[in-house]
């Protein structure tokens, strides 16, 4: 259920109807309430505020004030560089001083509207919801794959276009954060999804009824682009409701939910293919899913703070005819051009100014790349070896699904150990890699076990089962890796992991194109070896960051 009204709504509602006792914070209630010299590191969720240097308010979306809002006069005099005694005027005086200065707006003591404050029962069903949608999203990018032979036959074309059908909303992935995330700074995550979302169920209309090749796969691109809302916003809105210390095994959640997901899609479309031969049914059920994900995510109040308190800060000035009442992103205000620029260009620059970052990303790039290859070595594996229908090989995915469940329960453990990190000294972020050490070994593994029980006479648990292997270890490398990124770019991690998520759709768009292929001239056994060898050759990249990260980054930023 929705937050309730509490007593501190209340106390802020009589005060906005009798405006001249609202009253602002002094530097000694600001000290109290743990405002220090040094600003705290920033949160990757937390807008930019169109400076070179650190906004001056960064605890603005996290602290709750007695008053609700912060002279940044005081502000600035508690951040100042200068070594200052003491002031000795009464708090009256400082008041007094600040009149004329901008009030930034926080949240009050247990503010009903800081999502921080919900229930935690009410927490862990937004973050449910947010991971539902982006299982949503992903198992939409799957459906196609549990029916090629039906899109060859209605449309007349080679299965090399057919396959085109799923890597091209996957490239729609790519290209949508590029819009949602600079367009949720300004007007919230909130509307944003229900814009996307509506738009992303109205185009499973025309994907279902397009008499031509061309027209699905048009529309199959705009549906990821309208989709991808849910991969690039999810994480944050996970992060809006979770502090740092307790969004760990939410994280997880998310974290499983963009692999879970497409393995889903040749679950239930196989057995559509297989009881009805209608390639329509898929897009069919897809617009019942995602019409029910987007009425769920409508349901759920906006959870962005900096648009949150935008608003109250609007309010109050509508209220008391003060234009000093102010968020720190409206005083710095950026143009939405500006922001677009920000988001297209930075994530670029890094991909090419950061190595740190584009080797992460190229260990993110080829799980993500080998879990929708498996979408297309299945159908050969299991079609050939056992002549399993479409609807049969697609239960020989549940054993990832199986994989990824155990990283869940394995996933406590680490947050337990993260936390014991920190208890004794500060972290790391080499320290949030001890996941990624774990499955890291375990991809390869995998693959090698498929190459090796890919024969007739190997019973199906064999081939099968090395998903479980697979599932796990995917799981708890994107947990750790997405980690380690946002604690090493702190700041720009929001750019950070923008180019992540744009290298991995390209990476996961490419590999269907040739899976196919790779197995039929190399064979089952040499094509899953090949990717073996490609997963051993990758895992070295963990180890190489726990080991030796600290200094690579200190060197890497130097230059």
């Amino acid at each position: 259920m929705a937050p309730q009204t509490s007593e501190p709504q209340r106390a802020l509602s009589d005060a906005l109807e009798q405006p001249h006792l609202l009253r602002t914070e002094t530097r000694e209630s600001l000290r109290n309430r743990g405002i220090s010299p040094s600003p705290p590191p920033l949160d990757y969720n937390y807008p930019d505020v169109g400076r070179p240097a650190d906004p001056v308010f960064p605890e603005e979306y996290t602290i709750e004030t007695s008053t609700g809002l912060v002279p940044q006069r005081t502000l600035e005099q508690i951040r100042s560089r200068q070594d200052r005694q003491p002031s000795s005027s009464s708090s009256s005086d400082i008041e007094k001083a600040d009149e004329k200065s901008n009030e930034f707006v926080t949240f009050t003591i247990n503010d009903p509207e800081n999502p921080y404050n919900w229930s935690r029962i009410y927490r862990w069903y937004v973050t449910m919801i947010a991971s539902l949608l982006v299982v949503c999203v992903a198992y939409g990018s799957a459906i196609v794959t549990g029916g090629l032979g039906l899109i060859e036959d209605k449309y007349h074309v080679s299965l090399e276009v057919a396959t085109l059908t799923c890597s091209i909303m996957v490239c729609g992935f790519a290209v949508g954060p590029l819009l949602w995330s600079p367009l949720s700074e300004i007007i919230g995550r909130r509307p944003v999804y229900i814009i996307s979302l509506v738009l992303y169920t109205i185009f499973q209309i025309p994907c279902a009824l397009s008499p031509n090749i061309g027209g699905l796969l048009a529309c199959r691109f705009l549906s990821g682009v309208f989709s991808s809302s849910g991969l690039s916003l999810a994480g944050g809105t996970i992060a809006d409701i979770w502090s740092i210390e307790e969004r760990g095994m939410a994280i997880a959640f998310f974290a499983a939910a963009p692999y879970c997901g497409p393995v889903i899609g040749p679950i239930v479309c196989g057995w559509i293919t297989v009881g009805s031969g209608r390639l329509d049914l898929f897009f069919w059920t897809n617009l019942a899913f995602a019409g029910a994900v987007a009425i769920l995510v409508g349901l759920i109040p906006e959870t962005y703070a900096p648009v949150i308190l935008k608003r109250r800060a609007a309010r109050l000035r509508a209220e008391t005819g003060n234009p000093r009442i102010i968020t720190e992103q409206e005083q710095r205000k950026l143009t939405f051009q500006e922001i677009v620029r920000t988001s297209l260009i930075r994530p670029i620059t890094m991909i090419l100014t950061e190595p740190v970052l584009d080797l992460m990303c190229m260990y993110i790039v080829l799980i993500y790349a080998m879990l929708y290859a498996f979408f297309f070595a299945y159908p050969v594996i299991f079609g050939k070896l056992y002549g399993y229908n479409d609807g049969q090989i697609g239960l020989m995915f549940i054993p990832i699904l199986i994989g990824a469940g155990f990283s869940l329960i394995f996933t406590p453990r680490l947050e337990k150990q993260f936390h014991r990190i920190c208890s004794r000294r500060p972290p790391t972020p080499e320290d949030r890699l001890i996941g990624a050490l774990i499955g890291a070994p375990f991809i390869p593994v995998a693959l090698f076990i498929l190459g090796a029980t890919s024969y007739k006479d190997i019973i199906w648990v064999g081939p099968a089962s090395s998903g479980i292997a697979f599932g796990f270890g995917m799981v708890l490398c994107y947990y750790a890796v997405n980690n380690y990124i946002i604690d090493s770019y702190q700041k720009y991690a929001a750019s950070a992991l923008a180019a992540k998520v744009f290298l991995r759709s390209g990476g996961g768009a490419a590999f269907p194109l040739f899976i196919t292929q790779m197995y039929d001239r190399l064979g089952l056994q040499w094509a899953s070896w090949l990717l073996a060898f490609l997963g051993v050759g990758m895992v070295f990249i963990p180890y190489v960051f726990y080991l030796f990260g600290g200094r690579l980054r200190a060197r890497l930023n130097k230059k």
